[in-house]
């Protein structure tokens, strides 16, 4: 007979109670987390849920307490499952058996899933301050940086160099001048991987600028007329260079 003790699911998830809390922690629903985390996360998580499972459930198989096909009915009934809940800039990942929670974290969302308003709010500037135009093409950086920089995303930066230092003609060597660089060379080029990126341009945007404000509403129209006249669809991207200006705007507005 094992000397080795049981591990049941309340001595690896002590917040659990009832039934569930005193069953054994078998291989077969430690598998189930495995395949729930990979399809949720594409990947097991280092000290998640499913990781704790299948080392608990490792142990009780080695000592004969449980079979590889051994299936409570705790986790038949109320399933085993990972799910998610979308926040500001962040996702909140809570994994449960049986209808119990024995895992709960957030991360931060992937960049294709944010908008510069999630951006905003997840980070709004320095200090939780006004958002200055400077920062805002910054932030368009997480959401557009690998878009490679047309004419329309050249007015929009233009326009907004202008507005944030007062000056009407572009700065040698500015955000703006590099922009329109990017945005010439980029029309003569084909191979997508060898244009000249957003990123590229926008990097430190804001200490580039000799002079900088909180981005307006005022601001935020003269970017997306410039971006969207400028554009052969005459439509601003929803992520781009204005869309992140107006969500800085509006965040300003809201304070």
């Amino acid at each position: 007979m094992s000397q080795e003790q049981p591990i049941r699911y309340g001595d690896v998830f002590p917040e659990l109670h009832g039934e569930l809390a005193e069953m054994l922690v078998t291989p077969r629903e430690a598998a189930m987390m495995q395949t729930a985390e990979t399809t949720m996360l594409g990947r097991t998580t280092r000290g998640g849920a499913a990781a704790i499972m299948q080392s608990a459930a490792a142990r009780n198989e080695k000592a004969g307490l449980v079979a590889p096909g051994d299936l409570n009915s705790v986790a038949v009934e109320g399933g085993v499952t990972v799910t998610e809940t979308d926040l500001p800039g962040r996702r909140v990942i809570t994994e449960s058996i049986g209808g119990q929670i024995v895992g709960q974290f957030s991360q931060r969302a992937p960049l294709h899933m944010m908008t510069p308003a999630t951006i905003y709010q997840q980070d709004n500037g320095k200090s939780g301050g006004l958002i200055t135009i400077g920062e805002a093409l910054e932030a368009a950086i997480l959401t557009v940086g690998q878009k490679p920089v047309e004419w329309s995303d050249a007015a929009a930066i233009q326009a907004a160099e202008v507005r944030a230092t007062g000056r009407t003609s572009i700065i040698p060597g500015g955000v703006a001048a590099s922009a329109q660089s990017a945005a010439e060379f980029n029309s003569k080029t084909q191979k997508h991987e060898e244009k000249t990126k957003l990123a590229d341009v926008l990097m430190n945007a804001a200490s580039r600028l000799p002079s900088d404000k909180p981005a307006t509403r005022r601001d935020a129209e003269g970017v997306s007329g410039a971006e969207m006249r400028n554009d052969p669809y005459l439509t601003p991207h929803p992520a781009g260079v204005a869309a992140s200006v107006a969500a800085a705007a509006r965040i300003n507005r809201e304070k």
